[in-house]
């Protein structure tokens, strides 16, 4: 039966971390959380719980994970979001992997909360994340802030029943915030991309009617509305942000 790392970055996460961990007991064999010098009691809470607790300047959300899981005792790691956790059938499949352990890695779906309302629409759900692998075979990749686990050309998946909790925002000033961070991240990274006035004009009403209307965001009621509008703000900012950095360049 191959132990299991669970490796985990955080940040400043308070508010979510000690559910992560509390999710973790029992499944994983060791926790190892990289924190990029919290200023609250992120590190408290870790300790508290008996985690490995490092600390290492944040470069970049891939470069951070890829340091992260470079950490970890075993080979199969599990990578967690400090604001995410196990439900109880995920914590069940994840122990019968460990029992009978057949592929490279392991997707499972993610459940993201947006404002106390569980979003199953809108490209939201099921919304798979390969979390769960032998790190020999794969690493993180992808392109800030949007990492992706990347394993070798020989690698199979499987798949885990359960939900991968995702408590995303708690409110929309956290969703409008975090818009206006990550954009500038994209913005930055996907210059290449270019910022003609055509796709700063056009590409946000795509992004809405795909969001709202072909991927069903309406049977969310009210946030599967707003999840729509700031979505597609989010997809404006990003190539009115690349035009203008493009424009000063």
């Amino acid at each position: 039966m191959p132990p299991i790392s669970a490796v985990i970055i955080t940040y400043n996460e308070e508010r979510n971390i000690a559910r992560c961990l509390d999710s973790l007991q029992g499944v994983a064999d060791e926790i190892v959380v990289v924190d990029s010098f919290s200023t609250d009691r992120t590190e408290e809470i870790c300790r508290a719980r008996g985690v490995r607790f490092l600390q290492h300047a944040f470069e970049g959300h891939i470069e951070q994970k890829n340091f992260a899981a470079a950490q970890a005792r075993y080979p199969h790691v599990l990578s967690l979001d400090a604001d995410e956790a196990l439900d109880p059938t995920l914590q069940r499949s994840i122990l019968a992997v460990k029992a009978d352990w057949q592929h490279t890695g392991y997707q499972m779906n993610r459940l993201t909360n947006y404002c106390g309302h569980w979003v199953r629409h809108g490209g939201w759900y099921p919304d798979r994340k390969l979390r769960l692998w032998n790190r020999q075979f794969g690493q993180w990749g992808g392109t800030n802030p949007h990492d992706e686990l990347r394993l070798t050309p020989e690698h199979s998946v499987g798949h885990l029943a359960g939900d991968l909790l995702h408590y995303s925002y708690y409110s929309l000033h956290d969703h409008v915030r975090q818009v206006n961070y990550f954009t500038d991240i994209m913005a930055q990274s996907q210059q290449h991309k270019g910022g003609s006035l055509l796709k700063v004009l056009l590409s946000p009403w795509v992004k809405f009617i795909k969001s709202y209307f072909f991927q069903a965001g309406f049977l969310d009621g009210y946030y599967g509305l707003v999840i729509a509008i700031i979505s597609a703000h989010a997809t404006f900012l990003k190539y009115a942000k690349i035009r203008e950095l493009r424009k000063n360049r």
